[in-house]
């Protein structure tokens, strides 16, 4: 809810006239009124600036969210079906809500704005597809039962092109002029979980439960093919180096990479050590972030692959969603703790990796990237401080090894 506005009381000027005389042609000459001393109260305080906008806490858990194109808002959308839109800041108490909407009757699964965030689509477990004014959250298309299974997964091809994909394994294409689908394919065995495009808006992927990424080409409206079988589930899809590379994560913690023309098997595969990779967000084209099960926010680098550290954290809950600004100043979490999260990735960008991989110590923790990634539980404590020691020590190492060859 919005924060009540501040009422600062204006306080009485009046002074003593035998301690701060008037000014006037009568006044000894040389002599000064005194200062007010109630002066300085008067003055409203200087609002505080963080680094990163305050949490935002929810009355239930976020299954998503996305951030406006151009602005700093972003909408949400919960297991009670109900979307929140958000203006935040990084003035303390200014984040505000500006609208929510209840149109959906069961839980939200995914919301997208439109390239120039005037519009806003929602997919929901009942089954149905929203558009909605994204400034004032007014629903101004319905599909109801779009999908004969429950909707999981969203993405916006075009500003009138939209693929959609459901628990049973049907991914179905929409053209929102006439409201009516053009590509209705079922070629997964499970509940499509994610869904990413090409720069041409031409080839479809999607990941799904079965392990497998499925191929569709949107101009010919038709299916091209399946990957082969991963261990456990294929939960997030995204474009790298430029289109040249596909990341699928897993339910297994590893992250399986595809060359682009090269679908039908992976290229190399990357385990970093998570419960899960539950979601990706690309930052650059070779540096990506994702989010486990086990709360924690994670900076990878991809060819040479590399943990880069720890983002941050929801302690002890399963992060849902990832997105990040449209300045790439802040990355957004959405969690099981009802909170939406901001941590400060301004710096992520500008990340050098060493070609050499590294010789790791028995029980190393991830580096810390930012001043809130050690969260509440202190497993990063100290460990800011620790870094500049730790990175000497691993150049000692790295010569040591250089005079040994």
């Amino acid at each position: 809810m919005a924060a009540p506005a501040e009422h600062v009381e204006t306080k009485s000027t009046e002074t003593d006239t035998t301690e701060a005389p008037e000014t006037s042609d009568s006044e000894p000459a040389g002599q000064d009124p005194d200062p007010d001393p109630d002066e300085d109260e008067d003055e409203p305080a200087e609002p505080k600036i963080r680094d990163t906008p305050g949490d935002i806490r929810l009355e239930a858990i976020a299954n998503t969210v996305a951030l406006h194109p151009s602005r700093d808002v972003l909408v949400c959308g919960d297991v009670d079906g109900d979307i929140y839109a958000y203006s935040y800041s990084c003035t303390e108490g200014e984040n505000r809500e500006l609208w929510s909407s209840g149109h959906h009757m069961k839980s939200c699964r995914q919301v997208r704005f439109s390239a120039d965030g005037l519009k806003l689509y929602s997919v929901s477990r009942d089954k149905a597809v929203h558009l909605l004014d994204a400034e004032r959250g007014h629903l101004v298309t319905r599909i109801r039962g779009a999908h004969a299974a429950p909707i999981n997964s969203l993405l916006l091809v075009d500003e009138n092109i939209v693929a959609t994909g459901d628990d049973g394994g049907t991914l179905k294409v929409w053209d929102m002029r006439k409201g009516t689908d053009i590509m209705d394919l079922k070629q997964h065995e499970d509940y499509i979980s994610d869904i990413a495009v090409d720069q041409a808006k031409r080839i479809l992927l999607t990941t799904s439960g079965d392990g497998t990424m499925g191929v569709f080409n949107i101009k010919r409206r038709r299916f091209e093919l399946l990957s082969e079988y991963q261990s456990g589930d294929l939960t997030s899809v995204a474009l790298m180096k430029h289109g040249r590379k596909v990341v699928c994560g897993s339910s297994e913690g590893t992250i399986y990479i595809f060359n682009w023309n090269g679908f039908g098997a992976t290229s190399d595969r990357f385990a970093i050590k998570a419960e899960s990779v539950e979601c990706i967000a690309p930052i650059t084209d070779s540096i990506m972030c994702t989010a486990s099960m086990d709360g924690y926010i994670r900076a990878l680098n991809l060819l040479p692959n590399r943990v880069l550290g720890c983002i941050g954290q929801h302690v002890g809950e399963p992060v849902e969603e990832l997105a990040k600004s449209w300045d790439t100043r802040f990355l957004v979490s959405s969690a099981h703790d009802q909170l939406i999260k901001f941590w400060d990735i301004s710096g992520l960008p500008g990340t050098k990796v060493n070609e050499y991989r590294k010789r790791k110590k028995k029980d190393e923790r991830m580096k810390s990237l930012s001043k809130k990634a050690h969260g509440d539980n202190n497993f990063f404590s100290g460990l800011v401080e620790e870094t500049k020691e730790e990175e000497k020590e691993e150049e000692e190492e790295e010569e040591e090894d250089s005079d040994s060859d």
